[in-house]
């Protein structure tokens, strides 16, 4: 008897929709009644991507691929996922980076035409987080984002096999009801379906879906390539960091508070400027299964948590992910200024042992060594 094929899946949404979060909860019901679960997790830059320290806390079975969105490195993807299937893996999902898409062309279609039956391809999914949705709806709040945003958000749900509205924990039930017609009114022919990947809400309800349906897999248009794609990606620019702070003199600190002073020295640099960050990210793990992984999806909005440290610690390295509506260099400066804050505040030592920043469309990002010429 042939061996069953491995089952594949891309998540897509916004910055902080909650893919990761997502991809843990719909994995720990797949380890349960299905197979054997696996998150591949993708950003655009190099290695010390939060998301992939924070999948690794659980016992689902997890790599990460880095450097480019999995669109452009088809190879390496497929590799990767045969990777997994080899460790065991019957169900493969994978995210994009926030602002991404294309993925259902250049990743299930080429995936169809150029592995034809390799891969049983789940339906596309793509994750909304309600209060992002308040940009497309037709009262079109402002949430401090500018409106070149809204046609990332709307080219994501109109590629996908399927919408979950993600976080209905944090709003009403008239709010739910609104959202949700507002999706199906917008995307008729798109199931959609609510949840809560934090608390458990609806999600076997997502996943028994994901796994006895199939992805259409043909080519929708989305407008990948327009000028309004290229305005949005030109407004975002990423950064990441991993710095390690010691107390100068051992002392043991709360590093929750440092943490959310960080995010909150950030968020005044971001402010001042006219800026925004929709998506900043931070994780640092502690002794055995203590960690603290924290998010901020707006200057507008509260510091979200997985989970916080519950002890005190004289050390610890941390990762620092953001997104921002900002300059590149903008964002760096930012960020910088945070950490010398932080750093006399808390009489912490700080060592940086990784740095990267880069606009969307900067020359220069990649690591071809490509030369420029100016006449």
């Amino acid at each position: 008897m042939s061996q069953a094929k491995a089952k594949y899946m891309v998540t897509s949404g916004f910055l902080g929709s909650g893919k990761t979060t997502s991809m843990i909860a719909f994995g720990k019901i797949i380890d349960r009644h299905y197979g054997k679960a696996a998150i591949l997790v993708n950003d655009l830059g190099a290695d010390n991507i939060v998301d992939a320290s924070f999948t690794a806390t659980t016992d689902i079975l997890t790599t990460q691929i880095a450097g480019d969105c999995i669109c452009y490195q088809h190879e390496n993807l497929v590799d990767k996922l045969n990777q997994l299937v080899d460790r065991g893996a019957t169900v493969i999902m994978s995210d994009i980076p926030g602002c991404g898409i294309g993925a259902l062309e250049h990743v299930y279609v080429q995936l169809a035409e150029r592995r034809p039956g390799e891969f049983d391809l789940m339906p596309f999914t793509c994750i909304v987080d309600p209060e992002r949705l308040r940009m497309l709806m037709p009262e079109a709040e402002q949430i401090n984002l500018p409106a070149e945003m809204r046609f990332l958000l709307e080219a994501q749900m109109a590629e996908a096999d399927i919408i979950v509205l993600n976080k209905v924990d944090l709003i009403s039930a008239k709010e739910k009801e609104k959202r949700v017609e507002f999706i199906k009114a917008t995307f008729p022919d798109t199931p959609v379906f609510m949840m809560s990947a934090l608390t458990g809400e609806g999600v076997d309800e997502v996943v028994d879906y994901l796994m006895n349906h199939k992805a259409a897999a043909v080519h929708r248009e989305i407008g990948y390539g327009s000028e309004a794609f290229i305005a949005a990606e030109n407004l975002l620019s990423w950064y990441n960091r991993r710095v390690f702070f010691e107390e100068k003199n051992d002392k043991n600190i709360d590093f929750n508070e440092v943490v959310e002073d960080l995010f909150d020295q950030v968020r005044k640099g971001l402010t001042a400027g006219g800026n925004n960050v929709p998506h900043l990210k931070a994780f640092a793990a502690g002794e055995g299964d203590d960690f603290v992984k924290a998010s901020l999806i707006g200057i507008d909005y509260d510091v979200e948590y997985d989970q916080k440290l519950t002890q005190p610690y004289s050390a610890i390295s941390l990762v620092i992910n953001a997104r921002a509506v900002a300059d590149s260099h903008v964002m760096a400066d930012i960020v910088e200024d945070a950490l010398d804050t932080i750093a006399n505040k808390y009489n912490l030592r700080s060592r940086t042992f990784f740095v990267e920043t880069f606009g969307m469309m900067e020359e220069g990002r990649g690591d071809g060594g490509r030369a420029s010429r100016y006449e």
